[in-house]
């Protein structure tokens, strides 16, 4: 099972050890496009900083953001698992599961990133700020710049098994499972069951449950089918279609929003 989530804007601070080794990230297919953004970055955040806060889309309140840019490469490196904070990341509360959860953590989630397209969450990187969003002045639409070298990397990482695409829709366009891996792939929307109303603060931490019940389960659906009955078995109500199409979209129903 792959799992695919979106990164947090807020970040925890870089640690204080070793500094980025960028060729030691996972999908090393992705490093050179890694490298692209991560030199144009930096430069940018060097420069005029007004320019930077424009570009990176950063309120006034947020210019400090810039300066985290510029140290990318001499920063200490943290696991990615511990720089990606806020709701699902909370709910899915990755530092107190146990030992042989954690290994399955390591093996299937998969983080998107503006800046390093995707990386595991034993992966060590600094802190940083720059969204898929962003269009840098040299390498335009982040979205578009991944989308090459993810359409070659993503289907290796993915194997034969189930895909869990949890991401949001700014880092869908990076890659869009196709073929014989979209009718592998399962998305999830989160529903108030007495409206039927897609739900926002509790959509992220829905899903971070829902990631935690699969890896300490030791959950290992092998397809869409499979991944509705184990979550109902966890405890989850879950409506899905009738047949798989390209894809296959889960509406998950919740009682409580808060």
């Amino acid at each position: 099972m792959l799992v695919l989530l979106p990164p947090s804007e807020g970040k925890a601070p870089s640690g204080r050890g070793t500094a980025l080794k960028l060729e030691s990230l996972s999908l090393p297919g992705l490093t050179e496009a890694r490298r692209a953004v991560l030199d144009e970055l930096a430069e940018l955040c060097a420069g005029d900083e007004e320019k930077a806060r424009e570009v990176l889309g950063l309120s006034e309140g947020l210019r400090g953001e810039i300066a985290k840019n510029t140290q990318l490469r001499s920063a200490g490196a943290r696991p990615a698992g511990e720089i990606y904070t806020g709701v699902l990341y909370d709910a899915l509360d990755l530092a107190s599961l146990d030992t042989a959860a954690k290994r399955r953590a390591s093996r299937s989630l998969l983080v998107f990133s503006g800046l390093w397209g995707a990386v595991r969450v034993t992966d060590r990187i600094p802190s940083y700020r720059c969204s898929m969003g962003v269009r840098l002045p040299g390498l335009g639409a982040l979205g578009a710049h991944w989308r090459t070298p993810m359409a070659a990397a993503l289907p290796e990482a993915a194997g034969d098994g189930l895909v869990l695409d949890l991401r949001s829709s700014a880092y869908t366009g990076a890659w869009k499972p196709k073929g014989e891996v979209a009718g592998r792939t399962a998305t999830v929307r989160v529903l108030h069951a007495p409206t039927r109303k897609v739900v926002s603060h509790f959509n992220k931490a829905t899903k971070g449950r829902i990631v935690r019940s699969l890896l300490a389960a030791g959950a290992a659906p092998a397809g869409p089918a499979e991944l509705v009955e184990t979550l109902r078995e966890l405890g989850y109500e879950v409506q899905a279609p009738a047949r798989a199409g390209t894809a296959w979209a889960l509406d998950v129903l919740v009682d409580e929003v808060h």
